[in-house]
């Protein structure tokens, strides 16, 4: 099999990768023993990552889901915030196979159907969660720019909607994931990879296809989103501003991490898909090392949002001392718990200016 096909088709889909160590430019050997510690350690430390990302992300999101189900009034709030908790807790759940996958050294003994589900998944969470984020943003400036016309058209059925029609844009951008996933031998071991390429004569199209699919996820699952809410979130900033609503300076922090966070977890991670379309005029030693990090980097957003999105914002804001003391004060006290959600969330209907700068 030539080599170059194999190395046109190494990157990976969202967190599975394998460097093809092969014949690159024109039968430059890549040196393994040159790389094997810094690939060695860029492993183990993902292994880490993933772990400890997995763990907090079971049951952060776990604990936001069964607070929201059974703990809280429904609202429009309840509905982004449980629909961004399950699409985290959907991606910690297959976040083990990866765990193993990238802990035996990247060999894959899951089965094709595994790997092309297992992609799929993954990029469904990605697309949605980055959606709704997007969505949370957008309503959230609505809400303040203009105050009656969302406490009359901001209703559940309306945010039920909007979130069907994410996760179903969610599945349409991560399509790809079912069509080129794919596995092969390589080097003693089996690979989960994106095989653009689908075969050997069709090197032209699958360097095409890879292009695509990496800008195409690089504006709409980061640089459009990020736009949107950091465009959000200034108009936040001046209305408020403008009305002098904001007495503190809680919410500013608050919509600053936001964006922060948000863009320090995925830019590194679209950035360097962006150079592995032109790997031939990058140093291609960087990808081995710098994708497993880049892309433990990105997956870490998925244990944080809970803190971010739901445990700052106004709806936990009478909780006091630690968020574990505020989830077990939700989860044992039913009573007083009730009480405080029907206060909180009753005002949703009726919804200042004030009370919606934060998520």
């Amino acid at each position: 099999m030539d080599s170059d096909y194999y190395h046109s088709n190494y990157s990976d889909d969202y967190l599975d990768y394998e460097f093809y160590d092969d014949i690159i430019n024109n039968s430059e050997i890549v040196r393994k023993d040159s790389s094997d510690d810094m690939r060695s350690i860029a492993r183990i430390l993902s292994v880490v990552i993933y772990t400890a990302v997995c763990l907090l992300g079971i049951l952060g999101n776990g604990l936001v889901i069964v607070i929201i189900t059974f703990k809280m009034k429904k609202s429009v709030n309840a509905i982004w915030f449980l629909n961004l908790a399950v699409a985290d807790f959907l991606f910690n759940i297959f976040l083990p196979i990866t765990i193993a996958y990238t802990a035996m050294d990247y060999n894959w003994v899951f089965g094709i159907a595994m790997c092309k589900l297992n992609s799929f998944l993954l990029i469904v969470n990605m697309y949605t969660s980055i959606f709704l984020l997007t969505t949370i943003s957008v309503d959230r400036c609505i809400s303040v720019v203009f105050p009656v016309w969302s406490q009359n058209h901001r209703t559940n059925k309306l945010a039920c909607f909007i979130c069907v029609i994410v996760w179903a844009l969610g599945f349409l951008m991560s399509s790809p994931s079912l069509v080129f996933r794919d596995i092969r031998s390589q080097h003693s071991k089996v690979i989960c990879f994106s095989n653009y390429s689908l075969s050997p004569s069709h090197l032209p199209l699958g360097k095409m296809r890879h292009a695509t699919v990496n800008i195409t996820r690089f504006l709409f699952a980061f640089l459009i989103p990020m736009t949107v809410i950091t465009v959000c979130y200034i108009i936040i900033l001046f209305r408020l501003k403008r009305n002098r609503l904001a007495k503190s300076k809680k919410p500013f922090k608050i919509i600053v991490a936001i964006i922060v966070i948000f863009f320090l977890c995925w830019s590194p991670y679209h950035i360097l898909h962006l150079l592995e379309t032109q790997h031939h005029s990058v140093p291609t030693s960087i990808f081995p090392v710098g994708i497993p990090i880049v892309t433990a980097i990105a997956v870490s957003n998925s244990c944080m949002n809970p803190v971010l999105y739901v445990f700052m914002g106004q709806d936990f804001k009478k909780f006091k001392v630690t968020i574990l003391s505020r989830l077990v004060n939700a989860l044992s006290e039913d009573t007083t718990h009730s009480n405080f959600t029907h206060r909180s969330f009753s005002k949703v209907s009726s919804m200042t200016e004030k009370e919606t700068i934060l998520l």
